[in-house]
């Protein structure tokens, strides 16, 4: 019923040398960001942030997609237009997160599953009617000591399909994100491997259950080492490792791909997502474009810092970054760009 309009809408989200903004923090995760900055942690100065964020200008020129939290959907700004008419009006695709969070997989330790598909189709329908048109899942995949298990793979592969099923079923592109955590010292080629495993699992699911590939977004991590791996390889064995195990696994079909930044350095996803541009670009049967969170928004955050009189430099270094993942989607991001921010 919806597969020509869930195809649109993936590429309309692709297009354009854009990416995606994900501004879809939970409360604690949003609350735990603000008391590192000595912001007050409510409701209204989460309000007055997303509004610093929506309310970027020129943002439209380099996102696409901003995918949001329950909370943001609802809120105004302080004139009392809404986000949603805001987003709207700028020509940004509004989604939203409708996982529930990770908890611990029973007699596995170490490993987590996702929930929040109970009461997923009603809540798919009244967010359908406020107009959102794509929606994210997240998954965790940890590497360790005898992890990840193929049952903790096996798992959360079931569950992405599963909420994607649903998500297309409503008239709503799903972002299936199966994240494999960057903690840890694994290398570079284990992190690859596991990947690869994930990927191929998640995939044949999304067959299994019947989910049209075309009206989808695949938002993976890009393969690194550990964050306290020894050795953590350079740009150019990041890109390789990255897209040659995407070109074994995922399908050409994939309406696209768009990668998390995971706790990056926001200069290195940029500059690794350059690369993988640069060297592979003509090679790949997907559009490749970024979703990135704190990449894009911890800057700003930290000029900010919950005080009106920062808002615009705030807005420009958010814009900024923004600029900086867009130019290296069309593979023309360099460090010369960090030397001036406005």
């Amino acid at each position: 019923m919806y597969a020509l309009e869930l195809k649109n809408i993936a590429q309309r989200l692709m297009a354009d040398d854009k990416g995606l903004l994900a501004m879809d923090e939970s409360l604690g995760t949003c609350n735990k960001r603000f008391k590192a900055l000595g912001i007050p942690e409510t409701e209204e100065f989460r309000r007055k942030y997303r509004e610093l964020i929506v309310t970027t200008p020129h943002l439209e020129e380099c996102i696409s997609g901003a995918i949001l939290f329950e909370e943001t959907l609802y809120q105004k700004t302080e004139s009392g237009i809404s986000f949603l008419e805001i987003l709207e009006h700028k020509g940004i695709i509004a989604g939203i997160k409708v996982d529930q969070g990770t908890v611990d997989l029973p007699a596995f330790p170490g490993e987590k599953v996702t929930e929040g598909l109970d009461g997923m189709r009603e809540r798919l329908s009244a967010y359908y009617k406020l107009g959102l048109r794509f929606a994210k899942f997240r998954a965790v995949i940890t590497i360790g000591e005898g992890i990840p298990t193929r049952t903790c793979i096996k798992a959360n592969a079931f569950t992405l399909a599963r909420y994607a099923a649903l998500r297309q079923e409503a008239g709503i592109v799903p972002v299936v994100e199966p994240e494999v955590l960057m903690d840890g010292d694994h290398s570079l080629r284990q992190c690859g491997a596991v990947t690869r495993d994930v990927l191929h699992t998640v995939f044949n699911e999304l067959y299994e259950q019947r989910v049209a590939l075309e009206g989808m977004i695949l938002k993976p991590n890009m393969v690194l080492p550990g964050l306290s791996c020894p050795d953590q390889s350079d740009t150019e064995e990041i890109a390789s490792e990255t897209i040659s195990s995407f070109l074994k696994v995922v399908p050409a079909a994939v309406g696209g791909i768009a990668f998390l930044s995971g706790g990056q350095a926001y200069q290195l996803a940029s500059e690794r997502l350059n690369m993988m541009q640069l060297r592979f670009g003509s090679l790949m049967p997907w559009s490749l474009t970024f979703s990135f969170s704190r990449a894009i928004q911890q800057p700003a955050l930290e000029i900010w810092k919950g005080e009106d009189k920062n808002k615009d430099a705030a807005q420009k270094m958010l814009y900024h970054r923004a600029a900086c993942n867009s130019a290296a989607r069309r593979a023309e991001y360099n460090a010369e760009m960090e030397s001036h921010e406005s």
